[in-house]
């Protein structure tokens, strides 16, 4: 059965993006961003991959499914993307607000989230990628299988949380941590058993 990962950038008091979605106080480091490329290319925006140096023709190497919120789609959108990662088999956007999507391999979700996670891991495929919000991240804790949750060593105070929900107590285990230059962490956690 696929798994569910939400792999998520946040800063060290938990925040995935600050206000009015800016991350650009991420400072990625060279380091940090050619594993990125060569280690996690699909989580890259595809008009960026030449910037990166990923090749056209690369393979998802976890994910060949995104999940992800509205705020987490309309900044693409803003600037003319309606088809971020082309390179997925197909993104799903959650929203109840947003209208319509007229992009190929884009489709809107307008209701349980929890009931389309449910079965997208019964399909084939690669592992599914929660890309964020806060508040879908909240919705579908129940089906998130691993965290890989890369830790920018920033405090942000304010902007959109990891998760945004009920309080609702999820046990995860450490499975792996990575470090790289700059300060930056990759964790590894998978759900707890019991």
């Amino acid at each position: 059965m696929r798994k569910l990962t939400y792999f998520v950038g946040m800063s060290l008091d938990g925040y995935i993006a600050g206000p009015g979605d800016d991350i650009s106080f991420f400072d990625l480091s060279p380091e940090f961003l050619a594993w990125v490329s060569s280690d996690y290319p699909e989580t890259l925006p595809g008009h960026l991959w030449p910037h990166f140096g990923v090749a056209a023709d690369t393979s998802p190497a976890h994910f060949d499914t995104l999940v992800m919120g509205r705020g987490t789609y309309e900044p693409g959108l803003a600037v003319g993307i309606a088809s971020p990662y082309p390179h997925m088999k197909t993104q799903y956007v959650l929203s109840t607000t947003l209208g319509s999507i007229d992009a190929p391999g884009v489709e809107l979700v307008q209701s349980d989230p929890v009931g389309l996670v449910q079965r997208l891991k019964k399909e084939d495929g690669k592992d599914i990628w929660l890309a964020g919000g806060g508040k879908l991240a909240a919705q579908l804790i129940d089906e998130i299988d691993e965290l890989v949750i890369k830790s920018y060593p920033c405090i942000a105070g304010e902007g959109t949380r990891a998760f945004t929900g009920q309080f609702n107590p999820t046990q995860f285990e450490l499975n792996r941590r990575k470090d790289l230059e700059g300060g930056i962490q990759v964790s590894w956690f998978h759900r707890k058993n019991g």
